[in-house]
């Protein structure tokens, strides 16, 4: 089991554990199994609850522990690789159409929290700025190419940012879609969704599988506590683990760090407190909490050993924190929690999803990239088509298939 993240992550001192799940204790029959009981896993049960499909799901872990508590939440049409560039990777059909998604994503995810009475859902504009003047044309070509897309977003000079936000940049592109959440919460709230006759869930945490066999008939799983789960269909919702199951090299490892302020007597930081997300590589990206805090993220680094990434935790929320000071001197930010997380960014910034040829009966629900949740949307509608037998359009966009290409 990889140690995922380390630190205090903001969510997860906030919420506690809001709700509590047992081991599973039984050899058990169902039609799909999902191991892991992040954000990807929930949506992925939610989603084959609704279509009628019977599920267990599985986690060796305390329900959200993993990647899913530090997660800060930023919910944006935009994937790690900008439209103009992905355009030329896999065409303009499909990259239009995988921003167009994570866009739908979105509005589906505040149709989904209304209905389940999760609270902590806003929709927000985003601010994608320049880091350096050099920057422009790259940002125009980007405004050029979502304009197109059909995307509501303005192009801002840098006197229109100064005069609305505050701070100063060459630059940027202001979008009027987004959202921001708690992906902690929200997760353990959509697994409350749907008991069964004897008032079941159907979830167990603390509960490793240490043996799985893919037959032509279905999928066996044996517990560490030496427990029987047989399902037809297996999904496969562990993130960045999920590479011990798979032969080829999809993702690379990245730790990610972040820092949170104080609560402040004001709630309102800059106009209409949009998301902040900047140019450079690794980019800087900043959001604020409705109990009036501010959320920095970024300075990313190549994962190796949790060790190692955990030791930064100090330097990182440091130098965050400056980062934060130098685009507004004015407001005096002062840390409170700082924490690491680790996520995974392919070659083309899209999640891998859907059937994988050498693991009969499987699917799995890999939202790598810094947007995971939308990703984990589009996963769990795509899994759910697959297991109906229901022809999905967009499936092949994030397939295995393009492994090798």
């Amino acid at each position: 089991m990889m140690n995922l993240q380390s630190g205090y992550p903001f969510w997860l001192i906030k919420d506690g554990m809001p709700f509590t799940f047992p081991k599973l204790a039984k050899n058990t029959t169902t039609d799909v199994v999902i191991i892991g009981a992040g954000i990807s896993g929930a949506l992925v049960r939610y989603y084959l609850l609704n279509a009628g499909i019977k599920c267990i799901m599985v986690d060796s872990r305390t329900i959200g522990l993993g990647s899913t508590c530090s997660s800060t939440s930023l919910l944006q049409y935009e994937i790690d690789t900008p439209l103009s560039e992905l355009k030329k990777m896999i065409g303009e059909k499909g990259a239009e159409r995988a921003f167009q998604l994570c866009n739908y994503a979105i509005e589906e995810l505040g149709r989904i929290v209304k209905k389940i009475g999760f609270k902590d859902f806003e929709f927000k504009k985003s601010l994608y700025y320049a880091a350096y003047k050099k920057d422009i044309l790259f940002l125009k070509e980007e405004y050029a190419a979502r304009k197109k897309a059909g995307f509501d977003v303005r192009y801002l000079e840098e006197k229109d940012i100064l005069k609305t936000f505050g701070f100063s940049s060459a630059g940027a592109i202001l979008s009027n879609h987004g959202a921001q959440t708690n992906a902690y919460g929200l997760t353990h709230k959509l697994l409350q969704y749907k008991k069964d006759k004897k008032g079941a869930l159907g979830v167990y945490d603390r509960t490793p599988v240490i043996r799985i066999s893919h037959t032509a008939e279905g999928v066996v799983l044996e517990t560490e506590q030496g427990y029987i789960l047989k399902a037809k269909k297996l999904v496969y919702a562990t993130g960045y683990e999920s590479v011990d199951f798979i032969a080829e090299k999809i993702v690379d490892l990245k730790s990610t760090y972040a820092v949170i302020s104080e609560q402040y007597e004001t709630k309102t930081f800059w106009k209409d407190n949009v998301m902040l997300w900047n140019t450079a590589d690794p980019y800087l990206y900043m959001r604020t909490t409705p109990d009036g805090r501010i959320l920095i993220g970024g300075r990313d680094e190549d994962f190796y050993n949790p060790g190692r990434r955990d030791k930064l935790i100090g330097k990182k929320a440091r130098q965050l924190s400056g980062d934060f000071r130098k685009l507004f001197p004015d407001i005096s930010f002062k840390q409170e929690f700082s924490w690491t997380g680790t996520f995974g960014a392919t070659k083309d910034g899209l999640p891998y999803i859907g059937e994988y040829s050498k693991l009969p009966n499987s699917y799995f629900a890999l939202g790598f990239g810094g947007n995971g949740i939308t990703f984990s949307l589009i996963a769990a509608e795509i899994i759910t088509d697959m297991i109906l037998g229901n022809e999905n359009e967009d499936a092949a966009l994030f397939s295995f298939e393009r492994i090798n290409k």
